[in-house]
């Protein structure tokens, strides 16, 4: 009887750990999914972005310029969408981000495939900006507060892994498909992906803070104490070289090809497959090497440094065949492929009251970046040439970010538990 008893109370006992098991489970499947369906959203532009607007009746040389117009529409939204969710995510809650944000975007881009006019376009771009804003990093942040501290690597790296084969998806349908309908897909996605959320639940240790009379995202704050703004500053800092990469190396493909001589009709599409599946590639190596050496800061600089190489590589290093491109943009893939662990390392270096509104913040200033790099490219293309002066971005956002690593605290194996 004593035996049956004691085996009765530990399956009793088991009952939360296995429920806490099969919620983080959930958890990451529909973090990860979320990702998928924003990095599909979000990079489809850059593969339908010439042939939509040739038509919508722009003439061939414009649509560089008009689509960089474009870009920073989406840019724009992205940046006042991280603000906002950021925000939101510590002072409603994870889990409102979740479903908010899926929903905007989701909406914007059926709108989008409907669009007939370049300021519709326009608006459309920056709705869909904001949408996508929220969606990583309170995914991030949700899956590090839920997993272990010694498994929370391999949760982040789950997601983002699966999260970018969204791109690659992209590519495919982009390059296969009419570009409105490409549009509508990604948002007939979003809407869907919003029904298996429904069995998700809000972080443990959000809720612990939830009710307690302490401040939660007060995003001025970050800039008005010098230990919150060096910290928020370096995880920005950190990333640069991943939208010069995703901004704008994809952006201007069909130019670059052209300028070195490349006379096989570029495929943006198909360029895009390939650098994301370097970037998906080293994502995966990225977080199993940072498990391996319990180090964030470790992968951060060799990363950079691959990517530093890989720069150099793409712009100096001769080809005049369309493999040889396509190639290249595998290796510049491969040297971004610590964008998780960015993440990750922002959402860990901040308590739970402001944790939401950094990780879903900091990725997204990352992608504002390409503001001021597309606008530093266009000040210097006259100048030094397209080569050049993508080379000369490229290398310079590789340095800041290898000087804000060395300044960066080490948060392998932090405890999340605490608050500012």
């Amino acid at each position: 009887m004593q035996l049956t008893e004691q085996s009765l109370t530990t399956e009793i006992n088991d009952i939360p750990k296995k429920k806490t098991k099969k919620a983080s489970t959930l958890l990451i499947a529909v973090s990860a999914l979320g990702y998928f369906v924003d990095v599909y959203d979000m990079m489809l532009f850059t593969v339908v972005r010439k042939k939509s607007l040739l038509a919508m009746g722009i003439a061939d040389a414009d649509t560089l310029s008009i689509g960089l117009r474009l870009l920073n529409f989406q840019t724009l939204g992205l940046l006042l969408g991280g603000i906002f969710w950021g925000i939101l995510g510590d002072k409603k809650g994870r889990l409102t981000v979740l479903f908010g944000s899926i929903i905007i975007y989701s909406s914007a881009n059926v709108l989008n495939g409907f669009a007939t006019t370049i300021w519709q376009y326009e608006l459309l771009r920056v709705v869909a900006g904001f949408g996508l804003a929220g969606e990583l990093g309170a995914g991030i942040t949700m899956v590090m507060e839920t997993m272990d501290k010694k498994n929370r690597t391999l949760g982040a790296t789950f997601v983002a892994s699966v999260g970018l084969l969204g791109a690659i998806v992209a590519g495919y349908v982009g390059q296969h498909f009419d570009w409105r309908l490409s549009f509508i897909i990604g948002g007939a996605m979003g809407f869907l992906l919003l029904l298996l959320r429904v069995g998700v639940f809000e972080s443990g240790m959000y809720n612990n803070i939830k009710e307690k009379d302490i401040e939660k995202g007060n995003f001025l704050k970050l800039f008005t104490s010098w230990s919150k703004f060096s910290r928020y500053g370096k995880s920005i800092l950190v990333g640069l070289p991943s939208y010069f990469v995703l901004g704008l190396l994809l952006t201007i493909a069909p130019e670059f090809a052209q300028t070195i001589g490349i006379t096989e009709k570029i495929n943006t599409g198909q360029t895009m497959m390939y650098c994301f599946a370097g970037f998906c590639s080293a994502d995966i190596i990225c977080g199993l090497i940072s498990q391996r050496l319990q180090s964030r800061k470790t992968v951060f600089y060799l990363f950079n440094i691959l990517c530093l190489i890989s720069t150099l590589v793409f712009f100096y290093y001769p080809t005049d065949s369309i493999s040889g491109l396509y190639a290249k943009y595998f290796l510049a893939g491969l040297g971004i492929g610590y964008f998780a662990m960015l993440v990750t390392n922002a959402s860990e270096q901040f308590g739970t009251n402001y944790r939401a509104t950094v990780a879903i913040t900091v990725p997204n200033f990352i992608r504002g970046a390409l503001i001021p790099i597309a606008f530093v490219f266009e000040s210097v293309r006259g100048s030094l040439g397209l080569i050049n002066g993508a080379a000369l971005i490229g290398v310079s956002t590789v340095i800041i970010a290898l000087l804000a690593t060395w300044f960066t605290k080490e948060t392998f194996n932090k405890n999340l538990d605490y608050t500012e």
